[in-house]
């Protein structure tokens, strides 16, 4: 029996959040292997039949689809309840770089419900989803990352959907899913995206995307998206944007809508962050994120270790977020800034008013280029009951004034100011 912890506001965390053994393949059901189904790696493209075998273990009760040793090329694949998949040792599943391998469809992405591409791997409304193994899923998403960039050249206005690009994981209202040991890398947009899920477990994953030569544009490594009980554990992330970000809807109604909701009992824990944006990010299209821990965090070269991404048009609570055992370099260690980007009030004359509180941030060892780069905004949000514990900081640029937050309590602070 494991020592009761709580979440930041009380609220016990479940034993499930504990249960980490894997799987053995065994235990997935019949093997479905591709190269015993004329699905060989001799650089074609084999999305009908990877979809074809899929149907045929979901006709037969189940089992897993097993990517042995080598490079399977394919589109889009949609699996369907009792089917599983697994990427062996050295065995990479590889994703097409032609948009037209991925059928536009009625999806989620960026806060909003419309039509648009899947992603490579495509889950919605399985019980018991398991992706797991020692190989590699790869997006193969250079094509895509070189043509936004074109692009946002010829107009710097685009969005990122302008460019057509397909995401590398997405699981729609899930529950009890499992995605562990993989490599998950060069996706073209966000590498793994969560919507309306419960109980999901990313384990051991390695999650990369690049920031050079060229850069992938918007590849955050996991996006929680009005979801409940997420465990993100034992993951190296490396990403060209945010590590973990949390969404759930944009827009001056956005909390009125039955599409969008909430982030609860989410945690982060026991990772290894390389460059990314941020550790973790409320935003940019995030409407209430509550019950949020994240520890034990070792982080390389992060712009933020918490960024909270407060939107004019929307309206935003951010509350019980607990950061806590981070040690790392980061260029700040908090960031709380108005957030413009692809604005739109609508018909709303008025600017929502926001909220972050019970912000907690403690046990914490960073080298900072900024430790505190808040900016209060009372016309726009409210920011209260912060604590800041046990910290030691060595910064570039200290920016701390207790007036911006309401209820500020700061005990055991050691802010060393370099030059």
């Amino acid at each position: 029996m494991t020592e009761k912890e709580y979440f930041p506001d009380g609220t016990p965390i479940d034993e499930w959040f504990y249960e980490v053994k894997l799987p053995e393949i065994s235990k997935l059901g019949k093997p479905y292997v591709l190269t015993e189904y004329g699905i060989f790696d001799d650089g074609k493209i084999h999305t009908q039949e990877i979809q074809a075998l899929i149907d045929r273990a979901a006709g037969n009760g189940g089992g897993v689809i097993v990517v042995p040793k080598g490079v399977y090329r394919t589109g889009a694949l949609f699996f369907k309840q009792g089917v599983h998949l697994y990427i062996s040792k050295d065995g990479v599943l590889l994703g097409s770089d032609d948009i037209s391998d991925y059928p536009v469809c009625q999806t989620r992405i960026e806060g909003e419900t419309c039509a648009y591409f899947p992603a490579l791997i495509n889950a919605d409304g399985l019980d018991g989803f398991t992706v797991l193994g020692e190989g590699t899923i790869d997006g193969n998403g250079l094509k895509s990352w070189k043509a936004f960039w074109l692009r946002i050249s010829w107009n710097p206005a685009c969005t990122n959907k302008d460019e057509q690009r397909p995401r590398l994981v997405y699981l729609s209202n899930c529950k009890n899913v499992l995605v562990a040991g993989l490599r998950l890398q060069n996706s073209h947009f966000w590498t793994n995206h969560i919507y309306k899920c419960t109980r999901v477990k990313f384990i051991g994953c390695s999650i990369f995307s690049p920031i050079e030569p060229i850069g992938a544009p918007s590849t955050d490594a996991v996006d929680i998206d009005a979801c409940s009980e997420v465990l993100i554990k034992g993951c190296k992330i490396a990403v060209n944007d945010d590590a973990v970000a949390l969404k759930g809807g944009k827009g001056p109604y956005a909390d009125t809508l039955p599409e969008n909701g909430a982030n609860e009992r989410i945690l982060i824990e026991d990772c290894d962050f390389g460059v990314c944006h941020s550790c973790l990010t409320c935003g940019s299209e995030s409407i209430h994120n509550k019950n949020v821990l994240m520890r034990r965090i070792s982080v390389d070269s992060a712009f933020n270790v918490l960024w909270l991404k407060m939107r004019p048009d929307t309206p935003q609570r951010y509350e019980y977020i607990t950061i806590e055992k981070v040690k790392g370099n980061i260029e700040n260690f908090i960031n709380i800034n108005p957030w413009t980007q692809f604005y739109d009030l609508k018909d709303r004359k008025e600017i929502p008013l926001s909220y972050a509180e019970h912000i907690t941030m403690r046990d914490c060892a960073c080298n900072c280029e900024v430790y505190f780069n808040v900016k209060p905004d009372e016309k726009q949000y409210r920011l209260s009951d912060f604590t800041f514990e046990n910290l030691k900081i060595t910064a570039k640029e200290n920016g701390f004034f207790a007036a911006a937050v309401k209820n500020m309590t700061v005990k055991n602070v050691i802010v060393k100011q370099i030059r």
